[in-house]
């Protein structure tokens, strides 16, 4: 007996093309605060309204909306915070990450206009959005990446241990969440932070905000053409693989094996593609990001990783799980 044939329809593209409206909807709700306020019991539609200062159809506008999206659910009349929103943004937990979402739209309007950058013929930029860095964008863009990096930093360092490493060198490592929650677990670790000037200010902010100056440095510097420091015995380079091609990840791989003392290892955490190099999706997305800034860069899938770490002349490169969807850990060690 033949089965019937599922319908296709429309729903699915549909969906998709109103991605942005979902985006933006999540953006006023974490502005305005909602899920801080949900959060602390302010649970009604009519409390909500009186909350937020909006009034009462902007409110059940946006509290329906958050509901479809799953962000709120619905009980007797009254909203709570689905469990993911109640740990990463209610403001004044240290999950909070609403500073990160809400910093996604710097390029809000550049996304518009994907199908004109991609068509762009403009010689590639080796550092794309970095060869105009400013100390205010390196402000805004790494609190943001610091409300959600400290947390990446701590699984870090659960999962590695470095008990018997003395110093880290941090490639490219921005607010410095790695460094920092390291040091916490590890306090007889040293600790530098490579990224370039206006980053280092903010950087250094960061530390001296933990009481962690005595142990962690920044150095001002470009790691894909300056020199990096020697005697590091652990080398990090973290969330910011889609930024280059493969031959600059090569080159950048290859200083970082010269410049590790023997036995060294290299921990590359990275937004990688699966080997089929058909997801996931947020891996996926940062690479065609990179196109909005004439970069270099694309996404790379987890064996292309094993192959830059291999060719740099790194042994036993293991690929572990790190944050999945998201992030992996690729380490190699120099012989």
């Amino acid at each position: 007996m033949n089965q019937p044939s599922k319908k296709i329809g429309t729903i699915r593209l549909q969906n998709l093309s109103y991605a942005h409206k979902q985006a933006a909807t999540l953006m006023a709700a974490v502005e305005l605060d909602l899920f801080t306020h949900v959060s602390r019991g302010c649970s009604q539609l009519s409390d909500i309204a009186d909350t937020l200062q909006i009034s009462r159809i902007n409110a059940e506008r946006l509290v329906v909306a958050c509901a479809a999206l799953g962000l709120l659910e619905k009980t007797d009349g009254e909203y709570q915070n689905a469990a993911d929103v109640d740990r990463f943004l209610v403001k004044g937990k240290p999950t909070y990450i609403g500073p990160w979402l809400l910093f996604s739209r710097m390029d809000f309007e550049k996304w518009r206009d994907l199908g004109t950058f991609l068509k762009s013929d403009e010689p590639p930029k080796t550092l794309g959005l970095y060869e105009t860095l400013t100390e205010e964008m390196a402000r805004e863009y790494h609190e943001a990446t610091y409300s959600v990096g400290l947390g990446a930093g701590m699984l870090f360092a659960r999962d590695v241990d470095m008990s018997q490493r003395s110093l880290i060198l941090d490639l490219g490592g921005g607010s410095g969440a790695y460094c920092i929650a390291a040091v916490q677990k590890y306090p007889h670790l040293q600790a530098v932070v490579l990224d370039f000037e206006p980053v280092c200010r903010i950087t250094d902010r960061f530390i001296a905000q933990w009481g962690l100056t005595e142990n962690i440095t920044t150095r001002p510097g470009d790691f894909t053409r300056d020199p990096l420091p020697q005697d590091a015995d652990l080398m990090i380079m973290a969330s910011n693989l889609p930024q280059y091609s493969g031959q600059m990840l090569i080159r950048i791989l290859s200083k970082a094996y010269e410049s590790l003392v023997p036995g060294g290892e290299f921990h590359l955490v990275g937004e990688t593609l699966n080997d089929e190099k058909t997801g996931p999706l947020g891996p996926a997305l940062w690479g065609i990001h990179e196109s909005l800034f004439g970069s270099e860069g694309r996404s790379h899938s987890e064996s292309e990783v094993r192959h830059y770490l291999e060719t740099a002349g790194f042994s036993k490169v293991t690929i572990n799980p790190f944050i999945p969807g998201s992030l992996s850990r690729i380490t190699g060690i120099k012989k």
